[in-house]
């Protein structure tokens, strides 16, 4: 059974950093793009990154461009996103996504950052 669990997230001040992780299980991962979306209160999820099979492509949304990186460890079957310079914006559930762009096969349950003012 494939699953996916997020982990690191929580409460933060503004300009302050975390660190989210995704482990999948259940089957390797290596060969699809690994992703990254979030949720605020009242809205439609969004695309934050994504990152390719072999990690030598990532796309970012142009509102975390330049503050979030992704990266991924395939022997471990894990995600990363590192959120720096936190906005309070960026409140949200976050949620990992394995599969293709546009057509995410599997998801996990998600992980809340909170960033006040």
């Amino acid at each position: 059974q494939v699953q996916l669990v997020e982990s690191g997230g929580g409460l933060v001040q503004a300009g302050g950093s975390l660190r989210l992780s995704c482990a999948a299980s259940g089957r390797t991962f290596s060969n699809v793009f690994m992703a990254w979306f979030r949720q605020a209160p009242g809205k439609e999820r969004e695309f934050v990154a994504r990152i390719s099979s072999s990690a030598s492509n990532t796309d970012y949304a142009t509102s975390v461009k330049g503050r979030f990186i992704i990266s991924r460890d395939n022997a471990k079957n894990t995600v990363h996103l590192q959120m720096n310079s936190l906005k309070p914006e960026d409140t949200a559930v976050y949620y990992c996504a394995v599969g293709v762009p546009r057509s995410y096969n599997y998801w996990g349950q998600g992980t809340q950052v909170t960033v006040s003012s």
